[in-house]
């Protein structure tokens, strides 16, 4: 296996694990309900995890205050890191697979803290 070395890589597995999340009896409602029209979400996500590893520019948004109304708890964040781990590790091995992998669980870690402190209300958000 190669490690992750750019937007073709970054499709690859972007792609394989949000299918991945539609197909999950746990988690993948809430995304189903909440993503009407995958193909811009999927280009987000694309410009994110670029910009995320490779410093690319090109992502614009805020993925905590998307996230945030959804009544996602840890057992969710769990699931989805469970998901994108496998992801990788079926596709990558490498430093930047590493890196995507550890990048994607201080993402949970800090949107739960986040979720955390507003006491569960979503409508506290600062956009």
């Amino acid at each position: 296996m190669k490690d992750i070395e750019g937007l073709d890589d970054i499709k690859l597995f972007v792609d394989e694990f949000y299918q991945k999340v539609r197909d999950d009896d746990f988690i993948g409602p809430i995304f189903m309900n909440a993503i009407a029209d995958w193909g811009p979400h999927l280009q987000k996500m694309y410009a994110f995890w670029n910009a995320a590893l490779f410093g690319v520019p090109g992502f614009r948004g805020n993925p905590f205050a998307k996230h945030a109304p959804l009544g996602i708890q840890p057992p969710h964040f769990d699931r989805w890191l469970q998901l994108f781990d496998e992801t990788i590790n079926h596709n990558f091995e490498g430093i930047m697979a590493e890196d995507a992998k550890n990048r994607a669980q201080m993402m949970a870690v800090m949107f739960m803290k986040r979720l955390a402190a507003l006491g569960g209300d979503a409508h506290k958000v600062v956009y």
